[in-house]
């Protein structure tokens, strides 16, 4: 038996996940933290910081900074530079910082996680959108599409990757396409990593997009934190990678007098994690491989439902449009299963659900999952 496999009851506690359904039978697989218990070694690291007594600001210090660099050089070869590194309080303020700090118009590609639809909106910026390509070999960049949806005032690419919601793990062809065409038409490419530990395919391999040249890492701001690999965003602690100094100093510029210091725990959690978690790390990811098939095969399975499979992250992104349902995130709750609606992601009919979860849950959910299909 995994330690994985213990449940831990989150309800009544300060969890959002399980208080959106608080007094009713409803399993949550919907907002992305699993129901683990984080690391050991982070666990003892944070009882020791909390028995120091002293909670005032806090900065990084030589080892955990050291433990960055150690761990994006060992996992992906990706050696950086100390004066490199920008600690943020949280994955989406970097995004939001991006698109302050970058004048002109942004570019996504959707379907994607919904705050890279509203940081443009609260940054005053101009959204354009290009829309994934689902074929049946998976999702993929479309090259036309993308650029139909650039205008010349684009300055700005922001880039899921892997991908949340559709689980892909690009790779360095598809990563090279994309930097030759933000070479082309001089963007930015702000790269959300931050479910680069998150990798489910054993011949699959995270590539940092700012790795794979000097020009690439030249237009790069990369956001990444410990917080979904380890299960510890509660802690809130990011950081960004900006190898340009110019584009560094325009990003720590766009964070004055709006971006708080890191949280002194969370600082603590990231090291212990990146140094002393690898263990328990390669047991998740045999974990959620498990998961994930027993998803796949459960969804599609059902008739009017399907799915692609999840080459990374622990979330499973379905197409219920057959199914015909006006309002799908509803229709599932009715049946005692709490998904996230595509809508959201700017994607109806789509629902997401996160398989984060200890076996003996997800079996009961897809349980659910099944009923809700049968009942339209």
């Amino acid at each position: 038996m995994s330690a994985f496999d213990t449940p831990i009851d989150r309800r009544g506690t300060d969890s959002i996940k399980w208080g959106k359904y608080a007094g009713r039978d409803v399993l949550p697989l919907w907002v992305a933290d699993m129901d683990f218990a984080a690391p050991p070694a982070v666990i003892d690291t944070l009882h020791r910081r909390i028995e120091h007594g002293v909670f005032g600001y806090g900065g990084p210090w030589p080892s955990l900074t050291e433990s960055v660099l150690a761990h994006l050089e060992g996992e992906y070869s990706w050696k950086i530079e100390p004066e490199w590194i920008v600690w943020l309080p949280g994955l989406v303020t970097g995004l939001n910082v991006a698109c302050r700090a970058v004048d002109g118009e942004v570019l996504t590609a959707t379907p994607i996680y919904p705050p890279f639809l509203s940081a443009p909106h609260f940054s005053g910026r101009k959204l354009n959108r290009a829309e994934l390509a689902c074929a049946d070999n998976g999702w993929r960049f479309d090259q036309n599409t993308l650029n139909s949806a650039l205008t010349a005032e684009t300055k700005l690419f922001l880039l899921c990757h892997p991908h949340n919601p559709v689980g892909r793990c690009w790779s360095r062809a598809e990563l090279l396409d994309l930097a030759a065409f933000a070479e082309a038409n001089d963007l930015i490419v702000c790269s959300d990593e931050i479910h680069c530990g998150l990798i489910l395919d054993n011949d699959k391999r995270h590539i940092p997009f700012a790795s794979l040249s000097p020009a690439a890492a030249k237009r790069s701001i990369t956001l990444m934190a410990p917080s979904k690999t380890f299960n510890i965003p509660g802690l809130g602690c990011a950081f960004a990678v900006i190898p340009d100094a110019k584009l560094r100093h325009r990003f720590e510029r766009a964070m004055a007098g709006i971006v708080p210091h890191v949280n002194v725990l969370g600082l603590a959690a990231c090291e212990a994690a990146y140094r002393d978690s690898g263990d328990w790390h390669r047991e998740l990811i045999a974990y959620l491989r498990a998961n994930r098939d027993l998803v796949l095969a459960a969804v599609n399975r059902e008739k009017g439902v399907k799915m692609k499979p999840v080459e990374a992250t622990y979330l499973a992104w379905i197409d219920v449009r057959e199914l015909g349902l006006a309002k799908p995130a509803e229709h599932f709750e009715a049946h005692g299963l709490g998904l996230s609606d595509g809508a959201d992601f700017g994607a109806p009919g789509w629902l997401r659900l996160n398989f984060g979860c200890p076996r003996s849950t997800l079996e009961a959910a897809l349980k659910r999952f099944s009923n809700a299909c049968r009942a339209t």
